[in-house]
């Protein structure tokens, strides 16, 4: 086996020569494939794509899949403002001299809320104060507003626990008007509320806020003036445009949010009496993405209406 094996090798005069032969072909192979790799990679259709890819073909067209048919044609042109317009008509108004009555025998079967006030279960639960408190409640936007327009009905649209109404109720005493300032809340607050609020009573789930609102007008002796009307704002106003419950002025803060502000104002504008005014809070603030705000000027910019400022208040003038 030692001597085939020997015989099998290739002479030592035979090595030299194919190693000379077989580098330059070795060179020759690399150089080819250098140059083939660098062509494809300035390839522009290759550059996205990984090599394996962009040597097989294209994929065959896809042809378009049908498009359902709609169930709704629409043609309104979203670039204009007629589709935010709200055209329902409310009742004929009805006497200012009348509103207080109307609401009372309406929504609370001809007695006052004020009647027998406070209830005996709640009489020493309650807080008497004379610093209620509210944000932006005694701006001076209320006697500018109120100094001019001198109004018969006011709507407040978010009142809490009556900073507010308490402070117009306090500057149309002093001016001498017969103004009836109506507070349409629900009294249940906001989620969380009770962290700012730890001292307004709670009793089996039910935060006191009603209560607190009314012991709080009791306590100013604005109980002629100022009546709550405990229910929601969407319905409330809506209610109001029914029964011809309009008002000299409007006041809006209640939710800050867009869609909150946006049905509020829309809703009140409805209501509110040749010359009026509509105004509100939180014109400035940056909670709830300028919800607010954003409400306020496109509600302006779709019945070609200004928006003045006013402390920290906007103002819309109808006249």
């Amino acid at each position: 086996m030692k001597t085939e094996q020997h015989h099998r090798r290739l002479s030592p005069t035979l090595q030299p020569k194919i190693i000379k032969t077989a580098k330059p072909a070795a060179y020759f192979i690399i150089l080819l494939l250098t140059y083939s790799l660098g062509y494809l990679s300035h390839n522009p259709s290759s550059t996205s794509l990984p090599l394996s890819l962009s040597l097989s073909p294209p994929p065959p067209p896809q042809l378009p899949e049908p498009e359902p048919e709609p169930v709704i044609h629409f043609s309104i042109n979203t670039t204009e403002l007629n589709p935010f317009r709200i055209t329902t008509r409310c009742a004929d108004p009805i006497p200012p001299e009348t509103v207080r009555r109307t609401l009372v025998d309406r929504l609370f079967n001809g007695t006052s809320p004020f009647d027998n006030f406070p209830p005996p279960h709640a009489a020493e639960k309650l807080r008497r104060t004379k610093r209620v408190r509210g944000w932006g409640s005694t701006g001076a936007v209320f006697e500018n507003l109120i100094r001019r327009v001198r109004p018969r009905t006011v709507v407040e649209v978010g009142t809490f626990l009556g900073a507010s109404a308490i402070h117009m109720a306090e500057l149309t005493r002093q001016l001498g008007l017969q103004t009836q300032i109506l507070c349409v809340d629900d009294f249940r607050g906001w989620a969380g509320f009770r962290e700012q609020f730890m001292n307004i009573p709670m009793e089996n789930g039910d935060v006191w806020l009603f209560y607190q609102f009314l012991q709080n007008v009791v306590t100013f002796n604005h109980t002629g003036s100022v009546l709550p009307v405990p229910f929601s704002s969407g319905s409330t106003l809506m209610l109001f445009c029914e029964w011809g419950v309009f008002a000299d002025l409007v006041e809006i803060d209640a939710g800050h949010d867009f869609l909150s502000a946006w049905a509020d104002i829309n809703r009140g504008f409805r209501i509110l009496r040749p010359g009026g005014v509509i105004f509100g809070h939180d014109y400035f603030t940056a909670a709830d993405n300028r919800g607010v705000r954003r409400a306020v000027d496109l509600f302006a910019k779709v019945h070609n209406l200004k928006v003045n400022v006013d402390g920290q208040h906007w103002v819309i003038y109808t006249s």
